[in-house]
């Protein structure tokens, strides 16, 4: 069963801060991303999603987005390699968008970070 577990997902007030503050921002058509490398490179990637309540006044369509962008996020994982990196994905568009784009769109964010990080 393929999953996002817990251990996937980035939480904790140091860890969203030192991902905020060291790590290396880039923008996608719809999307702006943020990742850091950890030290050691051991573990799984750890992902965060937002939805800014600027965009989006009403909770059940950031919710809705959210879910999206993990989901998308949980398809296309095995595009980076499982080394410990930590992921922000940030939805920047007004437009309610629906999972196939979504998806097209994280993927071409993972596909960048993962060319990024090899070199």
């Amino acid at each position: 069963m393929d999953t996002l577990p817990r251990s996937e997902r980035l939480r904790g007030k140091a860890a969203v801060s030192a991902l905020m503050s060291k790590g290396r921002w880039g923008v996608g058509h719809r999307l702006k991303y943020c990742y850091l490398k950890n030290d050691p490179p051991e573990g799984a990637n750890r992902i965060m999603v937002s939805v800014p309540k600027r965009l989006f006044k009403r909770a059940v369509k950031r919710n809705l987005l959210k879910r999206r962008l993990r989901e998308a996020y949980r398809t296309r994982k095995s595009l980076l390699p499982p080394t410990a990196t930590d992921i922000l994905l940030l939805y920047n568009t007004k437009e309610e968008l629906d999972f196939n784009s979504i998806r097209e769109e994280v993927e071409a964010v993972l596909n960048k970070i993962a060319d990024e990080r090899q070199l």
